[in-house]
């Protein structure tokens, strides 16, 4: 055999070889697995947002991933039994959503991690040694920039003084003994110290987490004089928001909150972080886990990306005219 043909034949082979040898080790492409707390509705978008950051990093489904889902609709007790179901598939990497990132860790503590949709410290939490390394089996990215939660609340009240610039008391809505690191501990923190310094009143109020005692917790916060709403972004709200939204605005009181679907749905104003966002990075760092990559070493990012939300449909109906320079810096106006 001449030199030359020997060469190309020897080269086609160690390029062969370890493919063969790949696809006998592991047929399947790597499994990404996602666990959504909230409904199927809310995960598309997030979900896309996913498949987006993974392409992003140049992967393409079912031939360098595949993707298995699962969403609780609110439901958190239905959590541990759907982490199990995606558990058994043997995933390379879980990707998991705000209350699903304890259930995910607390089973498979020793499993890869994307967390996204955070509220709080995953370093509080005991999820991570630091931002900078990680350090163990979980890393992701938190909604919050620095200066915490308290910055973005204390923010968003801000934003809703332009709207409505003489409230005289602010009542708070949040969720009574649910979930540790609650998130309502950091956001009435920021509303009392900031509605002190500017001489408003302050009530925080505390449903229940099957909420079925809203009304009669609105009915009490009105019989004390509140003349506008914060709404907590605890998930259990958030999953709730078919039934919550309408009998907040029910009370013809201005509402303002975190999330844009929370405007949306008809609140006066909202101002958070870009979840869709959020989902995009949490696949980019799945497709770097696929590619080897080890959590550990994977800095958790901090947002980069926020949105705030008007609705002049409902600033309309209480009476009240958007200033221009609240418009001018909207990312969406709602009409």
């Amino acid at each position: 055999m001449k030199r030359r043909t020997f060469l190309r034949a020897a080269g086609s082979a160690a390029i062969a070889w370890p493919v063969q040898v790949w696809a006998q080790r592991d047929p399947k492409p790597p499994l990404v697995a996602v666990l959504f707390p909230g409904t199927e509705e809310a995960l598309r978008p997030r979900l896309a947002a996913v498949r987006g950051g993974l392409k992003d990093e140049g992967l393409v489904e079912n031939r360098d991933f595949v993707l298995e889902t699962r969403f609780a609709s609110g439901e958190f007790s239905e959590l541990p039994r759907l982490a199990q179901q995606l558990d058994a598939l043997k995933p390379r990497v879980f990707v998991a959503a705000a209350h699903a990132v304890a259930t995910v860790h607390s089973l498979r503590p020793d499993a890869p991690l994307v967390f996204t949709a955070m509220a709080i410290d995953p370093i509080a939490v005991g999820l991570a040694e630091s931002y900078t390394r990680p350090g163990g089996t979980a890393t992701g990215n938190v909604m919050n920039a620095v200066g915490g939660e308290e910055s973005l609340t204390a923010k968003r009240l801000g934003f809703f003084r332009h709207l409505v610039p003489n409230i005289r008391r602010l009542g708070m809505i949040g969720v009574a003994d649910y979930g540790l690191a609650r998130l309502e501990t950091s956001e009435e923190a920021a509303l009392r110290k900031v509605t002190e310094q500017l001489g408003i009143g302050f009530d925080s109020y505390a449903v229940k987490p099957t909420v079925d005692d809203l009304e009669g917790i609105l009915s009490r916060a009105l019989s004390d004089g509140v003349e506008a709403f914060y709404l907590s972004g605890d998930p259990v709200l958030t999953y709730k928001m078919s039934f919550v939204a309408p009998r907040i605005l029910t009370t013809g009181k201005p509402t303002f909150g975190p999330y844009p679907d929370w405007a949306r749905a008809g609140l006066l104003l909202t101002y958070s972080s870009d979840a869709i966002d959020g989902f995009r990075r949490a696949g980019a760092y799945a497709a770097k886990i696929i590619r080897g990559a080890k959590p550990g070493d994977l800095p958790i990012e901090q947002a980069s990306k926020f949105w705030l939300v008007l609705n002049l449909k409902t600033a309309k109906q209480l009476g009240i005219k958007a200033p221009p320079e609240l418009l001018a810096v909207a990312n969406e106006v709602i009409e």
